[in-house]
């Protein structure tokens, strides 16, 4: 019961203490009634939690459980704890959560996929200062904050990129997807799935064999579909011409698909979003350029190396998603709408290619590359950065940082990589006013180039990989800078690194990641982070190393941050206690979080 109270509190009340009086009662009877399930904590918490916090209110909820889950703690009442959190939902939520659906048990599902599924499909769209994929991911946060879907992994910056379903949330979004003939599931051994209404709206194809799947559809009408999902399998549907109204088709993963698969797509005028992700597509149709509605279309792993000429008069669409291989015709700047456009090798294109979002030449081709070919890609990511480009990946252009007439005044996103060991931090890296987040990888870091970045006025994350010079030092005062930044990773690359905060240095910092490093003076293994007064969580971790310098390290931690007002939270780790923990890199919550 104690770790039920302290899940249950943890996510309403910053602790048990911060419970109100008045709710305590009401409290303990909700714990009672959820039996111990962590899922129905989480559940009802999660609706609590949108909830103002009054006695009547909670105690509405409290009498709503009833006592189904007393009865069965395994079925009834866990399904009548989250009919709760369903009806409690908004319907634009409610909309984007049946989608769920379509997802198979225990699969890992992308949050930026999934968000542009919920545009394509039309569930959410532009709302006030939100773009549509903006408020898409104030949705998927909202459903994270209300337990309805769990995290994945994250980014460098914490960010959540993926979640998953519990399996038995989703078999309630199934029924209820099934109860208003949201979704038709057809394939699944133990539950192929339909609703009464032999008109689909979306259908969901899960692993029908062959031969069965014209028992399945026989009787089904397919005009009005306007999705068609195939989780794996080569369905025997009609023709694609039948699914004249689709918006949606979504084949990634099958295998199965080859070219002549897409006879009768360019009759799909209606066609939003393409996933040919995985399959055995090598050769787009000609007349691609047809689907004037298209907005995303991924070809990332198929076998498709060129694009047709037609593909430049997609005027709607907006994310391009193709393999580092492919090459681009003439007139691709005709794509005015295009916000996403990777991964690139910007060195086989044509000069009038238009650079998108991302581009990612392999450093040899970098230098195959002529200067007039350099010049275009100055000129191509200027305009970019006159039409609101937000995030840029870099892998071997790092001279391109260093021209004057590079002017990239909106980008708040930008990494850094496969530099040259000759390279160093320019001073054009200052005229970037707008970057909110930074991760550069560089061969040797110094100190003076360490004070250009520490100069960006709006950086809040940066995540640094390399060397310092020679002497090992690495000084951060309050003259470097950094006057607004929250996040620090520092990856030392093994070496070792004497590192120091100074008085008045990161004023802003509250989380601090130290990665693969060795201490070389003892006066620096509390890293002076009593100089970090918004500090709120340290993390240290060494996968080549002792355990007696971990234990060094951690008892000067410890001391450290006893004595800040904060407390921060510590997490310090070496390779021979993790093999103790029978660990692997991959395995580390430290490790996952630089990766």
């Amino acid at each position: 019961m104690v770790h039920s109270r302290q899940l249950f509190h943890r996510r309403l009340f910053k602790s048990d203490e911060d419970c109100p009086s008045y709710l305590q009662e009401i409290c303990e009877q909700i714990l009672e009634k959820c039996h111990g399930l962590p899922l129905a904590i989480i559940a009802i918490s999660g609706l609590l939690a949108n909830i103002e916090k009054t006695e009547e209110l909670w105690n509405q909820v409290k009498e709503s459980i009833g006592r189904a889950l007393e009865r069965n703690p395994n079925v009834e009442g866990m399904m009548k704890i989250l009919s709760l959190s369903y009806f409690d939902l908004p319907l634009y939520l409610k909309t984007c959560l049946l989608y769920l659906s379509v997802y198979l048990e225990g699969s890992t599902i992308e949050k930026e996929g999934l968000i542009r599924r919920w545009v394509a499909e039309g569930f959410i769209h532009r709302e006030g200062r939100y773009t549509a994929y903006e408020f898409g991911e104030k949705c998927f946060n909202e459903l994270l904050n209300r337990g309805l879907i769990q995290p994945g992994e994250s980014d460098i910056y914490r960010e959540v990129k993926s979640c998953r379903v519990h399996d038995t949330i989703l078999d309630f979004v199934i029924s209820k997807s099934i109860e208003e003939n949201f979704v038709t599931i057809l394939g699944v051994p133990t539950l192929t799935i339909r609703s009464k209404s032999k008109v689909v709206r979306r259908l969901c194809v899960q692993g029908v064999e062959k031969g069965n799947s014209a028992v399945l559809i026989e009787d089904l009408v397919f005009s009005h579909v306007r999705s068609l999902t195939m989780v794996r399998g080569l369905l025997e549907i009609p023709s694609l011409e039948e699914f004249r109204h689709l918006h949606v088709l979504d084949l990634m993963g099958c295998f199965e698909w080859e070219d002549h698969h897409l006879e009768n797509i360019v009759r799909l005028f209606q066609l939003r979003y393409l996933n040919l992700q995985g399959t055995r597509i090598s050769k787009l149709p000609e007349q691609i350029g047809r689907l004037g509605c298209l907005e995303i279309l991924d070809l990332r792993r198929t076998h498709v190396r060129e694009l047709p000429a037609s593909v430049v008069n997609l005027r709607k669409l907006m994310h391009l998603l193709v393999e580092g291989l492919v090459k681009f015709p003439d007139g691709i700047a005709k794509m005015q709408a295009l916000e996403t456009l990777k991964d690139v090798n910007a060195s086989i294109q044509p000069l009038d290619f238009l650079c998108g979002l991302d581009f990612d030449p392999d450093t040899e081709d970098r230098n195959m590359v002529g200067e007039e070919h350099e010049k275009a890609l100055v000129s191509s990511l200027c305009k970019l950065g006159t039409q609101n480009l937000g995030s840029l990946t870099i892998y071997g252009w790092g001279n391109l940082l260093h021209e004057e007439s590079l002017c990239l005044p909106t980008l708040k996103d930008l990494t850094i990589s496969g530099l040259p060991a000759s390279w160093q931090v320019s001073t054009c890296m200052g005229s970037l006013r707008n970057l909110q987040r930074l991760c550069l990888s560089v061969e040797v870091l110094k100190q003076g180039e360490l004070c250009t970045l520490g100069a960006l006025p709006s950086l809040l994350v940066l995540y640094l990989v390399g060397k310092t010079e020679s002497n090992g030092k690495l000084r951060i005062t309050g003259e470097v800078g950094f006057r607004f930044l929250k996040i620090f990773i520092y990856d030392a690359y093994s070496k070792p690194v004497d590192l120091m905060f100074g008085t008045g240095s990161m004023p802003k910092l509250e989380k601090l990641l130290l990665h693969d490093f060795r201490m070389v003076e003892a006066n620096s293994l509390g890293f002076g982070i009593e100089n970090l007064p918004c500090l709120t969580s340290v993390e240290c971790i060494w996968f080549k190393g002792d355990d007696g310098i971990v234990e060094a390290v951690k008892s000067a931690m410890e001391r450290a941050a006893s004595r800040h007002p904060n407390h921060p939270s510590l997490c310090i780790l070496g390779e021979l206690f993790l093999k103790k923990l029978n660990f692997k890199e991959a395995q580390c919550p430290c490790y996952m979080f630089l990766n």
